[in-house]
């Protein structure tokens, strides 16, 4: 399964997660390459980190920010259970071709106003890929989630109907994930037992549940 974690505004999440979801694949013997699509190139700063620091590689960080990925991806794809792509913010031709490559579409979203984070242009390109790919399934996640708030409730009701729909983990705005980025490390190696740890068991696993 190709996994693309896309959304055209910056600033939600989106390698936190692929770096999470790709390394809890991997700690379940799952074959993981995660490919580091956004010029900033954040994933391969982690993984140059972690190996800085001596920590085993867990899983192939791949620095592959062209608009070619949609041919490029499914090659890796036969190497491996899973790829998790790190989609870039606002590089239109990019995002394009992450949608073409991918089985999956998850858009990492902050709990709040709908109008303020559910880029209508993000949906627009879903639509415009499902033409090629009417097979492509799509799903919000809500990240970086302040415990028991009003907003967080009222955004997932907002979206329990809505198309694409809301995936039912949420991840929690939490320490310990700007913590494990600093040394290349996962939450799960920091403390398995952790609220963060179990909010990212429970999401790769929802995720995993969507394979086509």
């Amino acid at each position: 399964m190709i996994v693309a974690l896309l959304n055209q505004k910056g600033g939600v999440g989106k390698t936190t997660l692929a770096l999470h979801l790709a390394g809890e694949w991997s700690r379940e013997g799952k074959r993981v390459t995660l490919i580091d699509a956004d010029p900033q190139g954040s994933a391969l700063d982690w993984s140059e980190q972690r190996a800085r620091d001596g920590f085993p590689r867990l899983f192939g960080v791949i620095g592959l920010a062209r608009d070619t990925l949609h041919r490029e991806a499914p090659e890796m794809a036969r190497d491996a259970d899973h790829v998790v792509i790190d989609g870039p913010p606002r590089v239109a031709g990019l995002l394009r071709s992450a949608l073409l490559a991918a089985d999956l579409v998850l858009i990492p979203a902050q709990p709040s106003p709908f109008d303020g984070w559910a880029s209508g242009e993000m949906l627009k390109l879903i639509e415009e890929a499902r033409i090629f790919r009417p097979q492509l399934v799509a799903r919000f996640v809500l990240n970086r989630c302040a415990a028991r708030t009003i907003i967080a409730r009222e955004t997932a009701e907002t979206l329990a109907e809505h198309e694409p729909p809301v995936l039912a983990a949420r991840i929690g705005q939490r320490v310990a994930f700007a913590d494990a980025a600093q040394s290349g490390r996962l939450v799960a190696e920091l403390d398995d037992a952790s609220p963060a740890a179990r909010e990212i068991t429970t999401l790769a696993h929802e995720v995993a549940g969507l394979a086509p």
